[in-house]
């Protein structure tokens, strides 16, 4: 085995307990997911008024959480050379200001809710 791939092995965990607590991590967040839609959709429960409001941008917090364990550890951007992470950084920063970008071009032109709306109805009450 030359030096580079004994070099390689010893940076991935050397434990699985690691992946472990990663996907108990990822059950909590999922689980507050689904917690954060039920209560965003069923009246008289606690927080319903503030979730019902607030459930997408709770929701996209979560989920980028969740996205970045799982890159971090499973795809093993933690490990990796400072190259491949600029690259996966810069092409993950560029989709989300374009996103962005979108988003805040149909709120400013009054599509959102057109955009939302047939959404918002196939979800249910």
């Amino acid at each position: 085995m030359d030096s580079t791939a004994q070099a390689h092995e010893h940076n991935f965990p050397e434990r699985a307990g690691e992946y472990v607590k990663i996907g108990l991590i990822l059950f909590v967040l999922t689980a507050m997911e689904v917690g954060a839609y039920e209560i965003a959709h069923r009246e008289g429960v606690p927080l319903h008024d503030f979730m019902h409001t607030a459930l997408i941008p709770v929701l996209i917090v979560l989920s980028a959480i969740k996205f970045a364990l799982v890159a971090l550890f499973y795809m093993h951007l933690k490990w990796d050379g400072p190259l491949l992470k600029g690259i996966f950084s810069f092409s993950l920063f560029l989709a989300t200001f374009v996103i962005l970008a979108l988003l805040a071009l149909f709120i400013y032109e009054g599509k959102f809710s057109a955009l939302i709306g047939p959404l918002a109805k196939m979800a249910g009450p």
